[in-house]
């Protein structure tokens, strides 16, 4: 299945088990955001890359909540569960689109990603880097929050087990677990460390992983 059809097909379960998947979803997604926010001018707009569900843009909308917001995915299903979660906020509009081909015409102050560009090849990944960085004015921002591997091939392996462990006594269901299997053979991972070189490399003056917690990162990138 290509990537369309394997969200498509979890969305409507997709927020209820991340945090279940993700074992530091408080630290990734919360924490995380209210460091960004206490630390950066408040946007006028925001560009959500593999938005999904709207997780991520609603913590965002937390603490900017007279931001606009643009969320994209290529999973329709995933957007419509945005939508509702979104309903009545005349701010917060949806696309349907694949932001490797490009981006919405419209300026942006900050792009942000969760849990999606991984799975892009390192080719790709640096093409994305280079077009959000000619989208954001100077002292834009860029953060993604995402699954990297390690470094080291014995450590990455160490990672994925521990990971793939701690989903069975989680409360997934065998085809929970399953479906993320298939999913995993979609995963382009690079290291978070590749990963900052490719956003310097595209011209990004201020680069730092503000959080790291083995398989799962986050990296603000400012312009």
């Amino acid at each position: 299945m290509d990537i369309e059809t394997q969200f498509n097909k979890i969305a409507r379960e997709y927020d209820g088990n991340r945090r279940k998947f993700i074992p530091c979803f408080d630290d990734f997604y919360i924490s995380s955001t209210d460091f960004i926010a206490a630390n950066t001018p408040e946007p006028k707009s925001v560009l959500d890359l593999g938005a999904g569900t709207g997780l991520l843009t609603s913590f965002w909308y937390k603490h900017f909540p007279d931001a606009r917001y643009v969320l994209t995915d290529i999973a329709e299903e995933m957007l419509d569960v945005a939508r509702k979660r979104f309903s009545g906020c005349e701010n917060v509009s949806f696309e349907v689109s694949d932001y490797t081909a490009d981006l919405p015409r419209q300026d942006f102050d900050a792009v942000i990603s969760a849990l999606s560009i991984h799975h892009l090849t390192d080719e790709d990944k640096q093409k994305l880097f280079l077009r959000i960085y000619e989208k954001l004015p100077e002292g834009g921002i860029f953060v993604n929050y995402d699954q990297f591997c390690a470094e080291d091939h014995t450590t990455d392996t160490w990672y994925n087990s521990y990971w793939e462990k701690g989903l069975y006594t989680s409360g997934l269901t065998e085809t929970d677990i399953a479906l993320w299997k298939e999913r995993r053979k979609l995963d382009k991972e690079c290291s978070a460390e590749q990963e900052i070189k490719m956003l310097r490399n595209s011209g990004f003056k201020s680069v730092s992983c503000i959080y790291s917690s083995r398989k799962f990162s986050v990296i603000t990138a400012l312009k």
